[in-house]
């Protein structure tokens, strides 16, 4: 069973989705990146990419990570915005009743794609 499955699909996506994006406009160290933006674009563009990610149907047909976030980096992103998107996204989905190992595993894919959404190259192994 992927994880998408686990979690309990489209709805639970989209409820993760909504409450995510509640609490990053609440949160103040990140919520100035998002002035601006549309939110209902962003929040299905969230969406697919997080169907997707988390192994169900893929829709998603946004940038990759590199370049949907080139111009954030511009305006100063870095590892501390990250881990607080990932901390607000493990906070969403504890409150949503998700097992801590399906969290962990979130964690894991968030963590598989930082370096690409803050524009730099792979640390060596």
């Amino acid at each position: 069973m992927t994880l998408y499955e686990r979690i309990g699909g489209a709805p639970a996506v989209k409820a993760a989705v909504d409450i995510f994006y509640g609490k990053v406009l609440a949160d103040d160290r990140i919520a100035h990146f998002f002035d601006g933006v549309d939110m209902a674009n962003q929040a299905g563009k969230q969406r697919a990419f997080l169907v997707m990610a988390f192994g169900g149907p893929n829709t998603y047909t946004g940038a990759d990570m590199r370049r949907g976030h080139a111009h954030l980096v511009a305006r100063g992103l870095n590892d501390g915005h990250f881990d607080a998107v990932v901390e607000n996204l493990a906070a969403t989905l504890t409150e949503l009743g998700v097992s801590t190992a399906d969290i962990g595993e979130v964690a894991k894919i968030a963590e598989s794609v930082r370096d690409d959404v803050l524009g730099r190259e792979p640390a060596l192994a």
